[in-house]
């Protein structure tokens, strides 16, 4: 006999308004549906009513984790459109930035799935501790904590402030030996072990065909990341290296973010030994921007959960079209078949390992 149960729309578990209508045989899961557009809010069509620079706060809440990835790719395709060019000193920085924030959001999401697993509050706690130290960085150069809207057209709002290369430094040492700390703990924890390993198994085939991105992906052994199979700014010269998998399982996605961490840590060390001098400036905020060179642009940018894709048609005042491809989006589309046959319990770990921000899912 098969049972319909509710979960959410209102859940701890769901990270946001999210609704999953889950039919159970006893305890094994037969199906899950998710229920979106609960917090939809027609952002899309929102930006291109607007100027181009009263946008950047819309994109940044569209992942409020990670919203100086979104701000960076909007800014991009603004940038692509109008035909400016990035500064060398602005290109290292943004790395660095998008790296801190990168290393955040898997902190956020490594403390939540823990807590979702119902065994490691206390683990929850220093995560949240340790990324408060990243976010004090990041609000330094930018002066906001969440949404920092700091990205201009060729730059930043301003430069790095005194004594930020040092003090960056000196938390990437103390990042490391955090994330050492966490991998050491949980991979000797029987617990988490029995509850990631052989749970939510995706293949490199399923994973292709539902066009999942990021983490999720590359646990299921798909070497693709955008920023080595389409690098941009100086990933490239920093000789970035994707972090790949091939368990396919909750374990796998979870270790991909843990050396993804890794990486990130070694990228904002080496760009700052090899920040060149000048400025970071961009332009100021102009409303009214040139004419566009290129009225149709794409851009792609690697967000802590995965390929963000921006379409825009380009008019000179707003954008004519706007859409976007997000990672949580298409990656919630899998779910389904990452649950069906397991146990209920399971569920929240394998929701859990996709690493969903609902507002990017719903827009």
């Amino acid at each position: 006999m098969v049972t319909r149960i509710n979960i959410g729309p209102v859940h701890p578990s769901t990270h946001g308004v999210l609704r999953l209508v889950v039919d159970l045989d006893g305890d094994t899961i037969v199906n899950v549906e998710p229920h979106i557009g609960l917090t939809h809010r027609g952002v899309e069509k929102l930006m291109e009513n607007r100027m181009y620079m009263q946008n950047l706060p819309y994109m940044e809440k569209e992942d409020y984790v990670a919203s100086t990835a979104y701000g960076d790719a909007y800014i991009s395709a603004v940038e692509s459109a109008m035909g400016i060019e990035v500064k060398e000193r602005a290109q290292y920085v943004r790395v660095v930035l998008l790296e801190l924030q990168r290393i955040a959001s898997h902190l956020l999401w490594l403390g939540t799935m823990l807590n979702d697993l119902g065994q490691f509050f206390t683990l929850f706690m220093w995560t949240f501790k340790d990324r408060d130290i990243i976010l004090r960085l990041l609000e330094e150069q930018a002066g906001g904590r969440m949404f920092y809207v700091n990205m201009r057209p060729g730059g930043l709002i301003k430069e790095l402030p005194p004594g930020f290369e040092e003090e960056t430094l000196q938390v990437m040492n103390y990042m490391e030996k955090r994330v050492a700390f966490y991998e050491n703990y949980l991979e000797k924890n029987e617990v988490f072990i029995e509850r990631t390993k052989g749970v939510g198994v995706m293949s490199a085939q399923q994973a292709i065909e539902y066009g999942v991105t990021g983490p999720v992906l590359r646990g299921s052994g798909v070497d693709y990341d955008v920023r080595s199979n389409k690098p941009y700014y100086v990933y490239k010269e920093l000789g970035f290296r994707p972090q790949v998998l091939s368990g396919g399982d909750c374990f796998a996605r979870y270790k991909v973010r843990m050396l993804e961490m890794k990486e990130s840590i070694r990228l904002v060390r080496t760009a700052l030994k090899k920040m060149p001098e000048g400025d970071a400036i961009g332009m100021p905020i102009k409303l009214i921007l040139p004419a566009a060179k290129n009225r149709i642009v794409s851009v792609s940018r690697e967000t802590p959960r995965g390929e963000l894709f921006i379409y825009m048609v380009a008019d000179p005042q707003k954008p004519y079209r706007i859409s976007l491809r997000t990672p949580s989006f298409i990656n919630l589309s899998a779910l389904n078949a990452l649950a069906k046959g397991s146990r209920l319990a399971d569920l929240f770990a394998i929701l859990g390992s996709l690493d969903l921000v609902i507002p990017d899912v719903d827009r």
